[in-house]
């Protein structure tokens, strides 16, 4: 994911700088443990700015997560794995371009809507809802390299491109748990050699994995 940049006054307006600060600290402690203090401290705005931009924590909380969706899907959409030629090279590049971005600390490389569903699914329908909208819309774009790819080699099976686009993030999101709750980006690295693997085992080609 798109690494955090330090927040400066004089870079965007105030509702733009909460959005990062937002996008930073959230990912950093959590949505409940996020204050309205804490994102006017980071992006240096009053209280007054937060509520004139946000009516409550709950809708920072929705925006955030539309922030998110439209500041990474800019940044696939320009990623490198969309030049290989062959439809499943595209998702094979696609893996390894997830797993060479988990890199720095857990709150660079984490997904802030991941995180702010797993916390929030239950309490607040609004913030859960923006963030499946990010998770699934996100996923739908591998979507049609992976149809072609199925078209081209013939392969059918009891999954659908769509199901496959969706397991791809579920093994992503679920590598950034188990890097959170084993303080270690391996082994979120490790989650996507296996799902190099299991691609590369339903599309029936060689296995080949790099460290």
């Amino acid at each position: 994911m798109p690494r955090p940049s330090k927040l400066s006054p004089e870079r965007g307006d105030a509702r733009t700088r909460l959005l990062e600060a937002a996008r930073d600290i959230i990912r950093a402690k959590g949505f409940a443990a996020t204050t309205v203090d804490d994102l006017c401290r980071q992006a240096e705005v009053t209280k007054g700015a937060f509520f004139h931009h946000f009516g409550s924590k709950e809708a920072l909380g929705v925006a955030a997560a539309e922030f998110w969706a439209d500041t990474t899907s800019a940044f696939f959409e320009a990623a490198p794995y969309h030049l290989p030629d062959d439809p499943l090279d595209r998702v094979l590049a696609y893996v390894a371009f997830r797993k060479a971005i988990i890199v720095g600390e857990l709150a660079e490389f984490t997904c802030l809507v991941g995180t702010m569903a797993q916390e929030v699914y239950a309490t607040s329908p609004d913030i859960r809802k923006a963030c499946g909208k990010s998770i699934f819309g996100h996923a739908a774009t591998l979507e049609a390299d992976l149809e072609a790819a199925m078209r081209a080699r013939g392969i059918r099976g009891d999954w659908t491109p769509e199901s496959l686009a969706r397991h791809t993030q579920a093994v992503i999101q679920g590598g950034f748990v188990l890097a959170k709750a084993g303080n270690d980006p391996g082994l979120a690295r490790e989650s996507l050699d296996h799902l190099d693997r299991y691609i590369r085992r339903l599309f029936d080609i060689s296995e080949k994995v790099e460290a």
